[in-house]
Parts: C-alpha cells; structure tokens; sequence
C-alpha cells in the first residue's frame, strides 16, 4: 500500500505544482474558498463513511475510505507535509 499512497502523493504533488485544467486536484488548489474547500470535502467524506459503517456496506466503505485517504493527501500537501510525516507519526504511535 505505500506504493500506492506514495504514487498518489507525487500526484497531488505534482497537479499543486503544475495546476493542469480540467484537475479534480487543481481545483482543489485553486479553489476561491483556499483550504476550507478540502476541509469541507473531508467532512462530507467523514459523514458519508461512517453511514456506509453503519450501514454494513463494506463496498461503500471502501470508497468513502479512499476519497478521505485522497483528500487527507491534498490537506498534507496544502500544508507542505508529506506521507513520510504521516509514516513517522504512526511509527511512534506502535
């Protein structure tokens, strides 16, 4: 899975550097309302995860897991961390 969260991380990296048009990422970065649109998004997520929990819906679960996995990606790169900071904090949390 570090892989995957790396590939997606040099991504964000990649679309906060550039800002190529029609970027789901870019509009999150050029978004007028600035960070709280990513705040926004992670919230909405939030909610829609823990109804897809409550729901049993382990497919639903899933999806609404890797939408907050992506934009916690992009409020990490908005804050200039990167997937090592979060690596290192769950290391010191075993």
């Amino acid at each position: 899975m570090d892989d995957v969260l790396d590939e997606l991380f040099a991504v964000v990296e990649d679309r906060k550097e550039n800002l190529p048009e029609g970027s789901y990422t870019t509009s999150l970065f050029t978004h007028e309302k600035g960070e709280n649109a990513v705040l926004e998004k992670l919230g909405e997520e939030a909610t829609e995860l823990v109804l897809a929990a409550k729901d049993d819906d382990h497919d639903e679960l899933v999806h609404e897991s890797a939408d907050i996995v992506y934009h916690l990606l992009v409020l990490l790169s908005m804050k200039d961390l990167d997937v090592d900071d979060l690596r290192a904090e769950l290391a010191e949390r075993r």
